[in-house]
């Protein structure tokens, strides 16, 4: 008999292009590397030989990104879209993510087009291997309770509607803040899907974007570091990874 409890889930959550909105996926499927399709794509400066991070460029918030089988659509607040299969080039490229070398496959069609117009300067899009551009493990959890009292202690209190800011996989709903963190070493089964979970996600100035737009200046980050545990780097926690252990098929 499966003992591994059953997570409330209120809602699940990726996006295809690293760094585009997080949007809600209620049909994502997965496997043993995380959600199918998450950061399956990222972009490239290739000038520094780099990825686009979130933090870095926030104004990829406002861009949405879908997967409709192997076409890639991607639209910009102006309106303009763009549908395409990204075409391979035949160009593998090595490029720094977080301080370690990831090697992408750089791809042809408009989306870079469209994208380079609306960052302002020259991008590539580029295919991932699964994970290579994922900070930690492949899947996070974030539970309703500790938003909710974030939200309260930094006067946002509509943080739960806004969960997309902490970028999670799972939001699941709770009544203890932080009771995430006491099932690390433990598994836990949320939408079928079984996940062992590992430790606290250290958190960013990413909290502090607007979801939609990237605008910054919630306060969130500041608030949280006052009270949460942070790691070395002084980030604070809120979160927690997990590992996919086993997933229904379909």
């Amino acid at each position: 008999m499966d003992d591994a409890p059953g997570l409330d889930v209120r809602s699940v959550g990726f996006t295809p292009v690293k760094g585009t909105r997080h949007l809600p996926r209620p049909d994502a499927s997965f496997d043993v590397d995380g959600p199918v399709g998450d950061r399956l794509y990222c972009l490239v400066d290739t000038a520094r030989r780099r990825v686009l991070k979130t933090v870095q460029t926030p104004s990829l918030l406002a861009v949405v990104a879908d997967l409709d089988g192997p076409s890639l659509a991607l639209t910009t607040p102006d309106g303009v879209t763009v549908r395409a299969v990204p075409e391979p080039t035949g160009e593998a490229f090595v490029c720094d993510y977080w301080g370690r070398p990831v090697t992408l496959s750089l791809l042809a069609g408009p989306h870079a087009g469209l994208l380079s117009r609306w960052l302002g300067r020259p991008v590539r899009l580029a295919l991932a291997p699964r994970g290579g551009v994922v900070y930690g493990a492949p899947v996070t959890i974030v539970a309703t309770a500790s938003l909710r009292d974030l939200g309260d202690r930094a006067g946002h209190p509509d943080l739960v509607a806004e969960a997309s800011r902490f970028r999670a996989t799972f939001v699941v709903e709770t009544e203890t803040p932080y009771v995430e963190e006491t099932w690390s070493g433990h598994e836990v089964v949320a939408n079928g899907v079984r996940l062992r979970v590992g430790a606290p996600v250290p958190r960013c100035a990413v909290v502090d974007l607007e979801p939609c737009t990237g605008r910054r200046g919630s306060g969130l980050l500041k608030a949280l570091a006052g009270y949460r545990p942070r790691n070395d780097a002084g980030e604070p926690y809120l979160g927690v990874y997990a590992e996919v252990v086993a997933a229904p098929t379909r």
